[in-house]
């Protein structure tokens, strides 16, 4: 007979190896957003200008293509290719990648398929180079988890740990992306981490630092956008008024990110279920719409101004290039509505850059007004417009520290910090107030996968074994009848448990719910010592909660008898005596200690 062995659970790497192997996720996060972006600059220059290269800076407004008008069939060649690759390789990578991390974290153990990260680059480089209005921070938090799945996967780790390297991957994505370190850690905090600990924390700082420093290789050691210092009283803020006007732009921006998320959702809808139509179809009809959109505003203003993830008309409303009210206004609105097309429609990209594109323009825009409603001010439309940046993504995404650290490490001025703050803390709160779920959760909440809302510490589990246990048991004999139980069983408590001995060894414990089952045996005669449950581990009183339920989970066990024996770090005995057991921890006792453990978080 083969022998019913205990599954061996995964071994957890040390610290050393755990904090090289995020070293290597930070590297591969790193090479992968250099990798991508020469991804978008290749489809970008073959679909929009006829040349072969990788060189692109999308912080430099796209020349008009030679193309002429049929630049407006660009976006729908490129979302055939991308309905081509999601349909038939990967449907996860449809979409802006980063709710489909967090499913994987909370719904599928971190599990992330590899051929994920190969399509996302290929599907988002292809949506993003042929002039979709997305941003390409999506696909790298993608890529960069997938990989740390993948390595926690082929290497075995526990859950826990493969889960941090998702985190890990995902946070020096961003890293890379914006030579953000501090607010890539912080991203993956607020968004991706399940759990915020030392042996959590400091592999993902790991992988966001190598991250960064690789990407400062090869993209240079400046920030995504240059940004001209700002005077007092910009960000300086010695007069009160000034502070006060960054209410009414975090009040804005609240209502900017509500209607950010309502339209990426209400887009996706109609094309869904509005459109009865293939997904090819769907998706190219919605491209065609931003074709024509980038074409109409190159023929009028000269620039295709929403085209890709946009970088050039944020680094010019940074700059003051671009300080005409309607036209900002214009491009906020057209940006949103080429966003909520190529996602509703079935691209694959981020949310990110769209979110920095509304909230500079809305902000350079909200600046202005106040330029010209108080001139005494002195305020600078720029300032605004950094501040909004931070204002719609921590607004949108739910990530409101990310947001601020982030905007703060791109402009490396620390008196930046409170009008943001003011921003980002107002924009949050209203958004929570029009739409509960920010984007990357209300996608989940859609499929029926609801998300934490906050990271709570798990108290409960540190509780010892003698501060949980049930200590009403009551010892039976293993040769004992049913018909003879059955009187003495009646007269105890309910939640009583009994312990079945032979002699002075447990063979077996029985719940006073089982043993009322019993009467319903038709062999009346037959002993406890066959009716009770051999399901039982013995654990020393001074164990964890949390290490009872891992012994019942490998184990495979109902019940935990919790003996004086084991008590300081020695092994719990192979067999317990009655004598030794000083309580009992079922499943029902596990369920009780949870809900008390609610109290503490419940309003």
């Amino acid at each position: 007979m083969a022998l019913n062995r205990t599954p061996v659970p995964p071994h957890p790497l040390s610290t050393l190896r755990f904090s090289l192997l995020a070293v290597v996720i930070g590297a591969v996060a790193g090479l992968g957003a250099v990798g991508f972006r020469g991804l978008i600059a290749l489809f970008h220059n073959l679909l929009f200008l006829r040349t072969l290269s990788f060189t692109y800076d999308a912080n430099v407004h796209t020349p008009a293509s030679p193309w002429g008008v049929l630049v407006i069939l660009v976006p729908v060649v490129g979302a055939l290719g991308v309905a081509f690759l999601v349909q038939n390789f990967a449907p996860e990578a449809k979409g802006h990648g980063v709710p489909e991390v967090m499913d994987a974290i909370y719904y599928n153990k971190g599990v992330i398929r590899p051929v994920v990260a190969v399509v996302k680059s290929l599907a988002s480089a292809l949506s993003i180079g042929s002039g979709g209005a997305i941003g390409r921070e999506g696909p790298i938090i993608q890529i960069g988890s997938s990989f740390g799945s993948t390595m926690g996967q082929l290497i075995r780790v526990p859950m826990w740990q493969r889960i941090t390297l998702v985190a890990a991957g995902a946070g020096a994505g961003i890293a890379a992306t914006f030579n953000t370190p501090v607010g890539g850690v912080l991203f993956a905090v607020e968004i991706m981490m399940h759990e915020v600990s030392v042996r959590t924390l400091v592999p993902v700082a790991i992988s966001t630092a190598t991250a960064t420093y690789l990407g400062r290789v090869f993209f240079g050691p400046h920030p995504s956008f240059i940004i001209p210092g700002f005077q007092s009283p910009y960000f300086h803020l010695t007069n009160p008024a000034v502070l006060l006007t960054y209410v009414g732009l975090g009040i804005l921006m609240g209502l900017v990110s509500a209607l950010y998320i309502r339209s990426i959702y209400g887009f996706e809808d109609f094309f869904e279920k509005r459109i009865k139509a293939s997904y090819y179809v769907r998706h190219m009809a919605g491209m065609l719409v931003v074709g024509v959109m980038m074409y109409v505003l190159l023929r009028l203003f000269g620039e295709y101004y929403i085209e890709g993830v946009g970088y050039a008309t944020v680094q010019d409303v940074l700059t003051g290039q671009n300080s005409v009210l309607l036209l900002l206004l214009l491009l906020a609105a057209l940006k949103l509505v080429a966003t909520s097309l190529t996602l509703g429609s079935g691209a694959s990209g981020g949310i990110f850059s769209p979110a920095l594109f509304m909230g500079a323009t809305m902000g350079g825009a909200y600046g202005i007004v106040l330029q010209r409603i108080f001139p005494g001010l002195g305020v600078s439309a720029p300032a605004f417009a950094v501040a909004g940046m931070a204002g719609v993504v921590g607004g949108s995404t739910g990530a409101a520290m990310a947001a601020i650290v982030m905007i703060f490490e791109m402009t490396l001025d620390y008196s930046v910090i409170v009008p943001m703050t003011i921003t980002v803390a107002l924009s949050y709160e209203i958004r929570k107030l029009l739409v509960r779920d920010s984007i990357y959760t209300l996608k989940l909440v859609r499929r029926g996968h609801s998300m934490p809302e906050a990271l709570q510490t798990n108290f409960h589990h540190m509780r010892r074994a003698r501060d949980v246990m049930d200590t009403r048991l009551v010892t039976v004999p293993a040769g004992a009848t049913l018909d003879g139980f059955v009187r003495s069983a009646a007269r105890q408590d309910p939640v009583t448990h009994f312990l079945v001995v032979d002699g002075e060894e447990v063979v077996g414990v029985l719940t006073h719910r089982a043993a009322m089952a019993a009467l319903a045996e038709p062999e009346r005669k037959l002993t406890m010592g066959v009716l009770a449950g051999g399901d039982f581990i013995e654990v020393p009183e001074d164990v964890t909660m949390f290490e009872v339920m891992t012994r019942l989970r490998l184990n495979r066990a109902s019940v935990a008898l919790v003996t004086r024996k084991g008590a300081k770090g020695e092994p719990a005995p192979e067999t317990a005596a009655a004598a030794d057991v000083v309580g009992i921890i079922g499943k029902d006792r596990i369920a009780d200690t949870l809900v008390e453990a609610i109290e503490l978080f419940s309003d």
